[in-house]
Order: structure tokens, then C-alpha cells, then sequence
């Protein structure tokens, strides 16, 4: 069954989303990046008023894959009591080293999500060795938000094979990446875990401007019609 996420950026939009029914509350700063993080203070705030009503996952920034570095980002977001820290695996530098260094949180039972960019064209083969660095999930989303949606840049080939491969890996999956109201007919066929919105939420589908309360209602009703 398909849920929800919202990506917001302070309590007021949280509160909104939580009270539009959303499945997940995504914190992000759309401002700083594909991943904009926000400030660990912001996030606790955020966490402390959405008080357990709905869980939370929160991106660290678009940083470079430099094992320290996303390391000591990933535990201080952690540290913030969200359920779910999201990292973006962008392209270049240690992947690998990345993930090694990142099992030594999971096996702290620390609940990471990797996010993979359709934008990079990813290869399936890396769910693997994400499972086996204990990530908890996997989503696909865009990284340039110049280039197109997410069912525009890849095929429905492409993403069944992705949400084939996260399924059997038994890994949550998700799907984003300027996603419309007009997509989620063709997606919620997959069967993800959730679908991911922060443009479509927004006045004139602004990813940085304030969400719509109706645009917001809008598309949780789209996606309830998979319940």
C-alpha cells in the first residue's frame, strides 16, 4: 500500500502536512539543494512538535561522498530523534568507503535511507551492497530539478526493475523527483512504499515557495485511492 510523503521545511508546514494526513513528514531545505538539509535545532523543533504522530525522516544535505564527512552529518541528524536520515549517493568520490563507514551506524540500528538520482541513471546493482551495509530503504529521486521529472527521465522499464529489486532486497522504497498530481495514476501500479512531493505541494509548483493547503489535500487524496 502506497503512503505519502511531504517534504517541508519548518513547524508550520509540518504541522499542515501532519493535519492533511501525510504518511511521512520529509525535512528538507529546497533552498540549499536536491537535499537541502536544515538545521539540526529546526529539526529537533520539528520532531518535538510532530510528537510521534507520524514519522519523520530528514535529508543531511548535498554533500560529497566522502565517508567522515557523511558520517558525522548522518549521526547528528540521527541524533535529533528523527526515524529516518536520507543520504544523497551523488556521483564521484567513495562510495564505498561511504557505506563501510556508514554500516558502523546501522549496525546501531540507525534507520538510513539511500537516495539514488535518476538524473545519474543509477545502476540496480547497487541496492545490493546497500542492503548489505544495513540501509533500511532506498528511493529514487531527481537531483537537477531543471531536467525533467522523475517519469521523464526514466522508463517504466527502468523503474520496475528498481522497485523489483528494492522489493526483493525486502528494503522500503520510494519514489520522487518533481512529481505532478497527473503521475501518481501511473506510479501507484508499483506498489512503492511511498511517493515523495514538494513542488506539486507548493503555490504555482514552486519547490521553494510556501506549500497550498489544497494542493496539499489534492494529492493525499490521489494517493488514498490506492487504500
Amino acid at each position: 500500500m502506497t503512503g505519502m510523503l511531504a517534504s517541508v521545511n519548518c513547524v508550520a508546514e509540518a504541522l499542515l502536512v501532519l493535519e492533511a494526513g501525510v504518511d511521512i513528514i520529509d525535512l528538507k531545505q529546497p533552498a540549499l539543494g536536491a537535499l537541502g538539509a536544515l538545521d539540526v535545532i529546526a529539526v529537533q523543533e520539528i520532531v518535538t512538535k510532530v510528537n510521534q504522530r507520524c514519522p519523520v525522516s530528514a535529508t543531511i544535505g548535498d554533500l560529497p561522498m566522502q565517508p567522515q564527512l557523511v558520517f558525522n552529518a548522518v549521526k547528528a541528524m540521527a541524533e535529533t530523534g528523527v526515524d529516518y536520515v536520507k543520504i544523497g549517493f551523488f556521483p564521484g568520490d567513495d562510495w564505498q568507503g561511504t557505506l563501510s563507514q556508514l554500516s558502523l551506524l546501522t549496525a546501531q540500528d540507525y534507520r538510513l535511507i539511500a537516495v539514488l538520482f535518476a538524473d545519474t541513471q543509477p545502476d540496480c546493482s547497487v541496492l545490493s551492497a546497500l542492503k548489505k551495509a544495513g540501509f533500511v530503504g532506498v528511493m529514487l529521486d531527481t537531483m537537477d530539478k531543471k531536467c525533467g521529472s522523475l517519469t521523464q527521465l526514466m522508463t517504466s522499464i527502468a523503474l520496475a526493475e528498481f522497485v523489483k529489486k528494492a522489493k526483493d532486497l525486502d528494503m522500503l522504497c520510494g519514489l520522487a523527483g518533481s512529481l505532478r498530481l497527473d503521475d501518481i495514476p501511473s506510479l501507484l501500479p508499483y506498489q512503492v512504499d511511498y511517493l515523495g512531493f514538494r513542488g506539486a505541494l507548493c503555490q504555482a509548483h514552486d519547490r521553494v515557495g510556501q506549500l497550498n493547503t489544497a494542493s496539499v489535500l489534492r494529492i493525499r487524496e490521489a494517493v488514498k485511492q490506492n487504500k
